[in-house]
């Protein structure tokens, strides 16, 4: 496996920008973006992880409350969180989440953009309509870090009230422009967040910690199909209004 496979971005599908002119690296860094699932084994070094954290802890918080909480998992560790997972995920046993992240019934424009982005992903891998047994295989590989050598859960005290989650949003958006920055990749994952029983219970935390979202870090594998997907944007006319007088 080369140096060049691992760290050139060049290799990544090229996400289309309706902007002029060259990106500069802030723009390429956010404008480039986009969730990975499949990455290479390459190790991540502990000092990379640790700048990009404390990087990102630059995020704005109110009064400076600064609420995140991230627990990194590689080796045994993450290897053991994953068994768990999987184990609970394969289960009949119904878990659900102490909080809610989408809406109890969707509407439009929201279930279109939903439905559009699942199917294209099911698409390239090539997952049909009704294929139950490959979704979940897909939808398992949450659990796995996508194969990401190194995985994180992000938790946030209870207590803590909608102006802290807004806070901790900005602070994973650091983490994931900031992974672009050393040439990594990532995923966030919502998909953690039902299975806070069995994460609180591998990683010794507190009944007073709700997670929030695990996300992969780690080199993408640009091989894969998966990789390949570029989310569509809504343009600017359909969220931005702008007053002049």
């Amino acid at each position: 496996m080369t140096n060049a496979r691992i760290n050139d971005l060049a290799n990544a599908p090229t996400i289309p920008l309706p902007v002029d002119g060259p990106l500069n690296s802030v723009e390429a860094a956010v404008g480039q973006r986009r969730s990975v699932r499949g990455f290479l084994d390459t190790p991540v070094p502990r000092a990379t992880v640790e700048r990009i954290l404390t990087l990102a802890a630059r995020a704005p918080s109110g009064t400076n409350m600064q609420p995140w909480k991230v627990h990194v998992l590689t080796g045994a560790a993450r290897e053991r969180l994953s068994a768990a997972l999987l184990e609970a995920f394969d289960s009949a046993e119904e878990h659900k989440g102490e909080w809610a992240y989408y809406p109890k019934q969707f509407r439009e424009p929201y279930k279109s953009r939903r439905r559009k982005v699942g199917w294209d992903l099911y698409g390239l891998l090539g997952i049909t309509k009704g294929d139950f047994e490959r979704t979940h295989a897909q939808h398992g590989r949450n659990y796995t870090f996508f194969d990401a050598p190194v995985g994180m859960v992000f938790t946030i005290d209870k207590d803590l009230e909608i102006g802290s989650w807004l806070d901790y949003g900005m602070f994973l958006q650091n983490v994931m422009v900031l992974a672009r920055a050393h040439g990594l990749e990532t995923c966030p994952q919502a998909a953690f967040a039902p299975y806070h029983a069995v994460i609180r219970r591998e990683l010794g935390l507190g009944e007073d910690e709700a997670v929030v979202c695990g996300l992969s870090l780690g080199h993408a594998d640009w091989s894969l199909a998966e990789n390949t997907l570029i989310t569509e944007r809504a343009p600017l006319d359909d969220f931005v209004t702008f007053r002049d007088d």
